[in-house]
């Protein structure tokens, strides 16, 4: 696990986009999954304005989503899918048929879940995973609990999730209370992970990811286990971590 910090959320995005940018640099047919919420947009930006300058292109790259509310269709502009064409696709050059999510409208859901892990399987895994991290250590909506489901599945979104998300609807009830997201094996079977925090509302769930207990209650915790992952993070939310761990740029645990 390397752990870069950065001095704000602009630096963390330019570090987090400096990564990525490498991988589709040296894999131009990569597959990436991608991220959705407040804390990937400014690497969105960052990639944005690469390809605006010629450094980099998107035409042969393969993306998949990490989740989709149920409920929403692609229109909606409060579905990931519209996020993604808004904060990246629709200003670079993908092939709009290269990139996937899961269908919020689904009317079998159970079978939309088969559909989309057979997908990732088909495409032969992702190559680069990136993440944010829900204040109560979620990864894509894989939410605390007894166990972790290794596939898609349709999960029950958790109050902390549904609150913290409130603040990209106009009020807390217009939030779905359900979403599919990417299973953990999926995401642990990537090549390379990079996970981005800011903020101090973070710095509880990335010291649980960092430095706690491997368990299904903090499932960012997992990401002690995978072999290439990439941490970046701002200096408020490591805030917690370097009380254990002494970091003054970059780290390799």
């Amino acid at each position: 696990m390397r752990i870069y910090k950065a001095k704000n959320e602009t630096d963390m995005s330019r570090k987090a986009a400096n990564i990525i940018s490498a991988q589709i640099i040296l894999k131009p047919d990569s597959v990436l999954g991608l991220a959705t919420g407040s804390s990937p947009v400014g690497t969105y930006r960052q990639l944005i304005d690469w390809y605006n300058k010629g450094d980099l292109d998107f035409s042969q790259i393969t993306a998949v989503n990490l989740d989709e509310y149920q409920g929403l269709g692609p229109d909606n502009e409060q579905s990931y899918a519209w996020f993604m064409r808004e904060n990246l696709f629709k200003h670079v050059n993908i092939d709009p048929t290269n990139c996937y999510i899961e269908d919020g409208l689904a009317e079998d859901p159970g079978a939309e879940c088969l559909r989309y892990t057979e997908l990732i399987r088909g495409l032969g895994g992702i190559d680069l995973q990136l993440l944010g991290i829900g204040p109560n250590a979620h990864i894509g909506f894989n939410e605390p609990g007894e166990a972790l489901e290794k596939d898609t599945h349709l999960v029950k979104l958790k109050e902390t999730t549904i609150r913290a998300n409130a603040r990209f609807f106009t009020n807390e009830d217009e939030v779905p209370k359900y979403a599919f997201t990417m299973g953990i094996k999926a995401i642990m079977q990537a090549r390379c992970i990079v996970l981005v925090a800011n903020g101090e509302n973070k710095a509880e769930a990335l010291q649980k990811c960092i430095c706690g207990t491997i368990s299904p209650e903090a499932p960012a915790s997992f990401l002690q286990l995978h072999n290439n992952v990439f941490i970046v993070a701002d200096e408020a939310a490591l805030s917690l971590v370097e009380k254990t761990i002494p970091i003054e740029q970059s780290i390799i645990l």
